[in-house]
C-alpha cells in the first residue's frame, strides 16, 4: 500500500453531490433538460460557412480611429 493512498476518502463536495442526488433523483433529468435548452442544438454547417465567408478582418488596434487623411 502506498504511503499517500487514501482509498476510503471522499471529499466534502463529492459527499454533498451524492447526498443531493440521492435526495432528489429527478435532478439529473432537470440538468439534461436545461442543457438541451441552451446547448444541444442542431448545427447548420452551410449557414456557418456563409458566416465565416462574410467576416471582415479586424484591424490591429481596434481603439484607434484610422482615417484616410494621413
Amino acid at each position: 500500500m502506498s504511503l499517500f493512498a487514501r482509498p476510503h476518502y471522499t471529499s466534502d463536495a463529492t459527499q454533498f453531490i451524492e447526498k443531493l442526488k440521492h435526495e432528489r433523483p429527478e435532478l439529473d433529468a432537470q440538468q439534461r433538460a436545461g442543457r438541451a435548452l441552451l446547448w444541444d442544438k442542431p448545427v447548420d454547417r452551410a449557414l456557418w460557412q456563409e458566416y465565416r465567408a462574410g467576416r471582415v478582418p479586424q484591424k490591429s488596434y481596434v481603439y484607434y480611429s484610422y482615417s484616410d487623411e494621413q
